[in-house]
């Protein structure tokens, strides 16, 4: 029986992974996505200076741990069970690794009970373990612990999101695309080319009124307006599951 921690290269995991190498032996494992950001080599790295283990870093091969490349061969960006990057890049990437009687240790923290609850529903025959959760500490915790070890945190969170997911994530609403819009403008429009070469049925935006609400928005018809102040919150995980219908 192993404990295995996955580590996404957020502060979440990273302190729950801290937590579980304090009880007992541990692995801790990543999966490697080409659109993260640069500067999560190196939060990585300080990482297991504080931790005092080396990651053990996963890698698909078949779609070159792309999400852009996954999305094209796939001709479909997000969908009823969520999106392929996540299963490609991570789920059976992770899953690879995977072997009976697995502890696996995640990054829910005290305000993600429900989610946490919900994937172990949607997944008995695994063992899942939520360290945050059991001792009631916030994500705001985590980043504070972070940074009294010295730690800077991911890029991602000084630029202002809420997660470290990858720069483009389809689980993000419109203003999160404002923002990589604005931040990441050739990251966006690489997505936004992708997303039109693949077609209408691409498009994992949703018009909030007029005439067409409701209905599919494509990157190309984002309103031009100031990005909004303050993250959007969500998550991708290696079980990432849309919990609303397209």
């Amino acid at each position: 029986m192993r404990t295995v921690c996955h580590f996404s290269c957020g502060a979440a995991s990273a302190v729950a992974s801290k937590i579980a190498l304090a009880e007992g032996p541990a692995t801790i494992i990543n999966a490697f996505i080409q659109e993260e950001h640069e500067d999560n080599a190196r939060f990585m790295a300080d990482f297991e200076e504080w931790a005092g283990v080396k990651v053990t870093r996963l890698q698909d091969h078949k779609f070159g741990s792309s999400t852009l490349k996954t999305w094209t061969a796939k001709r479909y960006i997000k969908g009823p069970l969520g999106a392929p990057c996540s299963t490609a890049l991570k789920r059976d990437v992770l899953g690879g690794f995977a072997r009976p009687g697995d502890i696996n240790i995640l990054g829910f923290t005290a305000e993600e009970v429900k989610r946490f609850d919900s994937l172990c529903d949607r997944f008995p025959g695994e063992t899942f373990r939520a360290p945050l959760i059991e001792r009631g500490i916030s994500k705001a915790a985590c980043l504070e612990t972070l940074s009294a070890a010295g730690i800077a945190l991911p890029a991602m969170y000084l630029l202002g999101y809420a997660n470290n997911n990858c720069i483009g994530c389809c689980k993000g609403g419109q203003g999160y695309w404002q923002k990589i819009r604005r931040d990441f403008p050739e990251r966006f429009y690489q997505i936004q080319l992708v997303q039109d070469s693949i077609g209408p049925g691409a498009g994992f935006l949703r018009f909030r009124s007029g005439p067409r609400l409701n209905e599919r928005m494509m990157l190309s018809e984002l309103p031009i307006e100031s990005a909004p102040e303050g993250p959007e919150d969500f998550s991708c995980s290696f079980h990432c599951q849309m919990e609303l219908p397209l």
